[in-house]
């Protein structure tokens, strides 16, 4: 899979870049083309959330697995760059559905640890690596670690913080190039992981009206941010507004643009 395999380079060389990767998750052939057009878009990541919620599907692995990849599928065939798909926990067997993805023209994925046990998240990690690897490419393997995300309001953060390190570092240990926590939206606790995983090595989602700015993170040596399902939310506000409007008598927004 030569293409493939060139675009797994250039996805792992945009984490690197002294610039953070900006990725904006889409969830249909419509929206990955709106974003790939956007000046400046190097790389697309896909949304679990929100491609379930398009078919009616709650989040969580809740949307049957050949729906999910048909949709990654018919994404990556529309768009000349590179594609990372969100594999939620991995559907039963993070291997298998690494190699699916890759078939489906993915090159890279989020992989959820649940807070499994280590070894058995650590084990999942190396079998979409695995994965990778026997399939002629270097899957870009995002390794999440929901040591934050499903932490106890009334937890010590320190602690928190630490198994969210703990864990970090032991994917990287076995080949992840880069490390995803979710729920990391406070400017020191950022400094605190990016410190520990270095340079290139962490990757955090935009939350509205909480994160950090983009020029921020790049100080702080983040290597990527995505925004997981709130650019299907930006879209969805958006409509709402517009037809809230036309109901109290106005008119849809002057600077709507025919994207599609």
């Amino acid at each position: 899979m030569p293409d493939l395999a060139d675009r797994a380079r250039t996805l792992l060389d945009l984490h690197t870049a002294p610039e953070v990767l900006v990725l904006a998750n889409v969830w249909d052939v419509v929206s990955a083309r709106v974003v790939a057009g956007t000046d400046g878009v190097r790389a697309l990541a896909t949304a679990s959330h929100s491609i379930a919620a398009t078919f009616g599907y709650e989040d969580g692995e809740h949307i049957p697995l050949d729906v999910h990849l048909d949709m990654v599928s018919r994404i990556a065939a529309a768009v000349d760059l590179p594609v990372s798909m969100d594999m939620e926990a991995g559907y039963g067997d993070p291997g298998e559905t690494a190699r699916r993805a890759i078939e489906a023209g993915a090159v890279g994925g989020n992989l959820e640890d649940a807070l499994r046990p280590l070894d058995d998240a650590v084990a999942a990690v190396e079998a979409v690596l695995a994965a990778g690897w026997d399939a002629g490419i270097g899957f870009v393997l995002n390794a999440r670690t929901d040591a934050l995300l499903r932490a106890d309001a009334a937890a010590d953060r320190t602690e928190v913080l630490t198994e969210a390190v703990r864990r970090g570092r032991a994917y990287l240990e076995v080949g992840a190039p880069v490390v995803f926590v979710p729920g990391a939206v406070d400017r020191e606790e950022i400094a605190v992981l990016a410190e520990a995983f270095g340079p290139g090595r962490l990757s955090v989602i935009a939350i509205p009206g909480r994160s950090p700015s983009i020029r921020e993170l790049r100080e702080l040596r983040v290597a990527r941010v995505s925004t997981g399902p709130n650019t299907q939310r930006v879209a969805l506000t958006a409509l709402q507004d517009a037809i809230a409007e036309l109901l109290a008598g106005g008119s849809l927004p002057p600077s709507t643009r025919p994207l599609n």
